[in-house]
């Protein structure tokens, strides 16, 4: 059991789980190491951190494990290097005041460092250094890019028209930055305003699959100087999530929001499948092979064969006994499954079968 319930994803390798929470009395930030074999507390860090955020004060990005390090993001800006082995802290720094960040946060700093070659990329909300790349080893500014607040979301790497970036939304836009410099390389405004920004864009071969809760899903392509063409190549109006990232499988988009929506890439984002299950909420984190889709709903877990145009549940398994809302992301390791639910943190060892 953790001290708290909490927002933040799992983070996991073959010896160790990290895991955001916060302490009995609500006025600290926690992390917990534990021992991936035997769920053994390995290391706590704890520090202060009060605020009136929406949805609870518990930190909401995922951990961000690299070599012997690990990467931790609070809910109010603090940034922590510390020895994945030992909870030993390298650097620390808190982005609001170490950027001059003034955005308004309601719901605090939600995704999750991004890692790019030996950097640590975060968006602070300072004006003058809106996006910052951070070297690993010592905290220090390698670059940093103005721009506006951030988003709820997270940032990815990829290569695109033939140019290495990070792409993601920022407040209002969705942009891409020169991977190396931070330099912005694009920017598109979407045609209805108020995106929270928070699910996650997809990279399907060379082209961006972006799905928000007002303009729909859309797939961009890239010219060969890596610019987007700012008008989708396909999009699917009815697919509008405001949480859930989509996942792709083969040819298939899934996500959920409150149905499970399955998107054919083969068809301009047709919609093949949308069905309606006690489990399924507005969010739902989803993990994918090329042939099964495991959705975390409430309380259970739901195995989707991928392959059929009809999308069936062929398993559920109920990891919680009560329902409730499942919105930290899982860690899947091997055969290992690492959920949250609530206060509880469980390892559930998958079948050959599964």
């Amino acid at each position: 059991m953790l001290p708290s319930a909490g927002l933040g994803g799992i983070a996991a390798n073959d010896q160790f789980v990290v895991v955001g929470h916060r302490d009995f009395d609500d006025f600290q930030d926690m992390f917990s190491c534990l021992d991936a074999a035997t769920g053994k507390t390995l290391w706590q860090l704890q520090y202060l951190a009060v605020d009136n955020l929406d949805y609870g004060q518990s930190p909401r990005s995922t951990p961000s494990i690299v070599d012997d390090r690990v990467i931790l993001l609070g809910a109010m800006g603090d940034l922590h290097c510390v020895e994945l082995a030992s909870g030993k802290i390298q650097w620390k720094m808190n982005l609001k005041s170490r950027f001059g960040a003034d955005a308004d946060l309601p719901w605090g700093y939600c995704g999750s460092p991004l890692i790019v070659d030996d950097k640590v990329i975060v968006q602070t909300g300072g004006k003058e250094a809106a996006l910052v790349a951070l070297d690993i080893a010592s905290g220090e500014v390698a670059w940093k890019t103005a721009g506006a607040a951030p988003s709820y979301g997270s940032l990815i790497v990829a290569t695109l028209g033939n140019r290495r970036q990070i792409v993601g939304h920022d407040a209002t836009t969705l942009g891409g930055w020169d991977a190396i410099t931070g330099v912005r390389l694009w920017s598109i405004t979407p045609e209805i305003e108020g995106d929270f920004n928070v699910p996650t864009p997809v990279v399907v071969d060379d082209k961006l699959l972006v799905a928000t809760e007002n303009n729909g899903t859309r797939l961009y392509q890239f010219q060969a100087d890596g610019m987007i063409d700012p008008e989708p190549v396909m999009t699917n109006r009815k697919l509008t999530p405001d949480m859930s990232s989509p996942v792709v499988v083969g040819k298939r988009v899934f996500c959920v929001n409150r149905f499970l929506y399955c998107l054919d890439l083969s068809q301009d984002l047709k919609e093949l499948s949308r069905q309606r299950d006690k489990t399924l909420g507005d969010y739902a984190a989803m993990i994918a092979d090329n042939r099964h889709l495991l959705v975390v709903g409430n309380g259970e877990l739901l195995l989707i064969d991928a392959t059929d145009d009809d999308c069936p549940i062929i398993g559920r398994f109920t990891f919680s006994a009560e329902k409730i809302d499942a919105f930290s992301h899982p860690a899947l390791v091997g055969d290992r499954l690492y959920l949250r639910s609530g206060a509880s943190l469980t390892c559930w060892q998958l079948s050959s079968e599964s």
